[in-house]
């Protein structure tokens, strides 16, 4: 392992110890991890667009029910070489933090439900991979490029956005999950 690999391992580790050691995250350490994994930062008043949408096994599921979940939303297709790598990362991330308040979505680019399931067999998948037949998700979020990801905080924020694929296993990006994860939940009515 190189000197260069060993700082950023380091620099992540630092970076978690500091978040974790927080009780609350602050927005200049969030910043500072959007800025290690390359992720375009929202201001912190922009709302994502409201979704709702099915899941390739017939599961309804919206924007406004993952309200007090951190979302990691994904915009993909099978057909996307790009998005392949990133499949895997985004399932252990759904394994090891969905019983901690982080949902991770995957929106499928107008393919059917065979494709779909097909993919999430052949590679594991047991996040929910919702169906957008007729492109009215991925255009309501400006999807150009695939894979897209946005990440939401707790209160339904929006926080970032990646286009095209991230290192999401890296420990700046479980950092920054997990920063995100350590926000408190808006209190009804506050949203």
């Amino acid at each position: 392992m190189g000197n260069r690999a060993r700082h950023g391992i380091a620099a992540g580790l630092i970076a978690i110890v500091t978040i974790l050691g927080a009780p609350e995250a602050s927005w200049a350490e969030v910043t500072d991890l959007l800025q290690k994994l390359n992720l375009s930062a929202y201001s912190r008043s922009i709302r994502p667009p409201e979704f709702n949408g099915h899941t390739a096994d017939g599961r309804a599921l919206s924007q406004a029910s993952l309200l007090g979940k951190v979302v990691l939303l994904n915009f993909w297709a099978t057909w996307c070489l790009e998005c392949r790598p990133e499949m895997p990362l985004f399932e252990r991330l759904h394994r090891e933090f969905a019983a901690q308040g982080l949902s991770v979505i995957g929106i499928n680019a107008r393919e059917g439900t065979e494709n779909i399931s097909g993919y999430a067999k052949e590679l594991g998948l047991t996040f929910p991979l919702v169906m957008d037949s007729d492109g009215k998700i991925n255009m309501a979020y400006g999807v150009v490029g695939l894979p897209t990801t946005f990440l939401i905080g707790r209160g339904g924020r929006a926080v970032a956005l990646a286009v095209g694929p991230r290192e999401w296993a890296s420990v700046p990006a479980r950092a920054l999950i997990q920063a995100l994860m350590a926000e408190p939940r808006a209190a009804k009515g506050t949203q």
